[in-house]
């Protein structure tokens, strides 16, 4: 019996509770519901403690490893990071300088972001997707971006967002299917027979 296919959330704010932590909890989950697979979401600032005990990897404490050995072998991930001086949080990029340079290479990638207004919707196109393109991650064509408007009590309460979080799954279904089958035969050709 094959594993479910797993969707890993990470959320890059560094407060709790959190708009971006609500909205990429929300897009995780439709994408699993859609996919017949499991969500696991990832807040970083509860893993900020055990990022800060070393520069390098093998020096991180136990909870920063399980999140970053949890992105590294996900099927799909949706990466999410409120506005920060017109790019993601540093705590984001901190979390993702110690994933593995290859680590991500096809797996898709669903970016997501939060302002306080329009004004910084364009922090996924020109800051995250560079991002992802260093990993060689196949990130999926739309983004998702909201503001404060859209979140009541830090939950999606917005039908405009549930419409684009809708849009985005059913244009990213097909890439994403198209994908995790490729990366599926690609580990059964791996496999020595014995």
């Amino acid at each position: 019996m094959s594993q479910p296919i797993r969707v890993v959330g990470v959320s890059g704010s560094p407060t709790d509770p959190s708009r971006t932590t609500a909205l990429v909890r929300r897009v995780s989950e439709a994408f699993a519901e859609r996919l017949g697979g499991e969500a696991q979401v990832i807040e970083l600032a509860t893993v900020l403690p055990s990022l800060a005990t070393g520069g390098f990897r093998n020096s991180l404490g136990q909870p920063a490893i399980d999140a970053l050995d949890a992105v590294e072998t996900a099927d799909l991930l949706v990466v999410g990071s409120p506005a920060y001086r017109a790019t993601y949080s540093g705590l984001f990029k901190l979390f993702f300088d110690h994933v593995g340079q290859y680590a991500l290479v096809d797996t898709p990638i669903v970016l997501t972001a939060t302002g306080g207004s329009d004004r910084h919707a364009l922090l996924v196109e020109h800051q995250m997707r560079p991002l992802f393109g260093f990993f060689q991650a196949l990130t999926l064509p739309l983004g998702i971006f909201a503001n404060e408007r859209d979140f009541s009590d830090y939950k999606v309460t917005s039908a405009d967002l549930e419409e684009r979080i809708a849009t985005s799954i059913s244009r990213a279904l097909p890439l994403v299917q198209s994908q995790l089958a490729a990366n599926a035969a690609s580990e059964r050709a791996a496999v020595p027979v014995a």
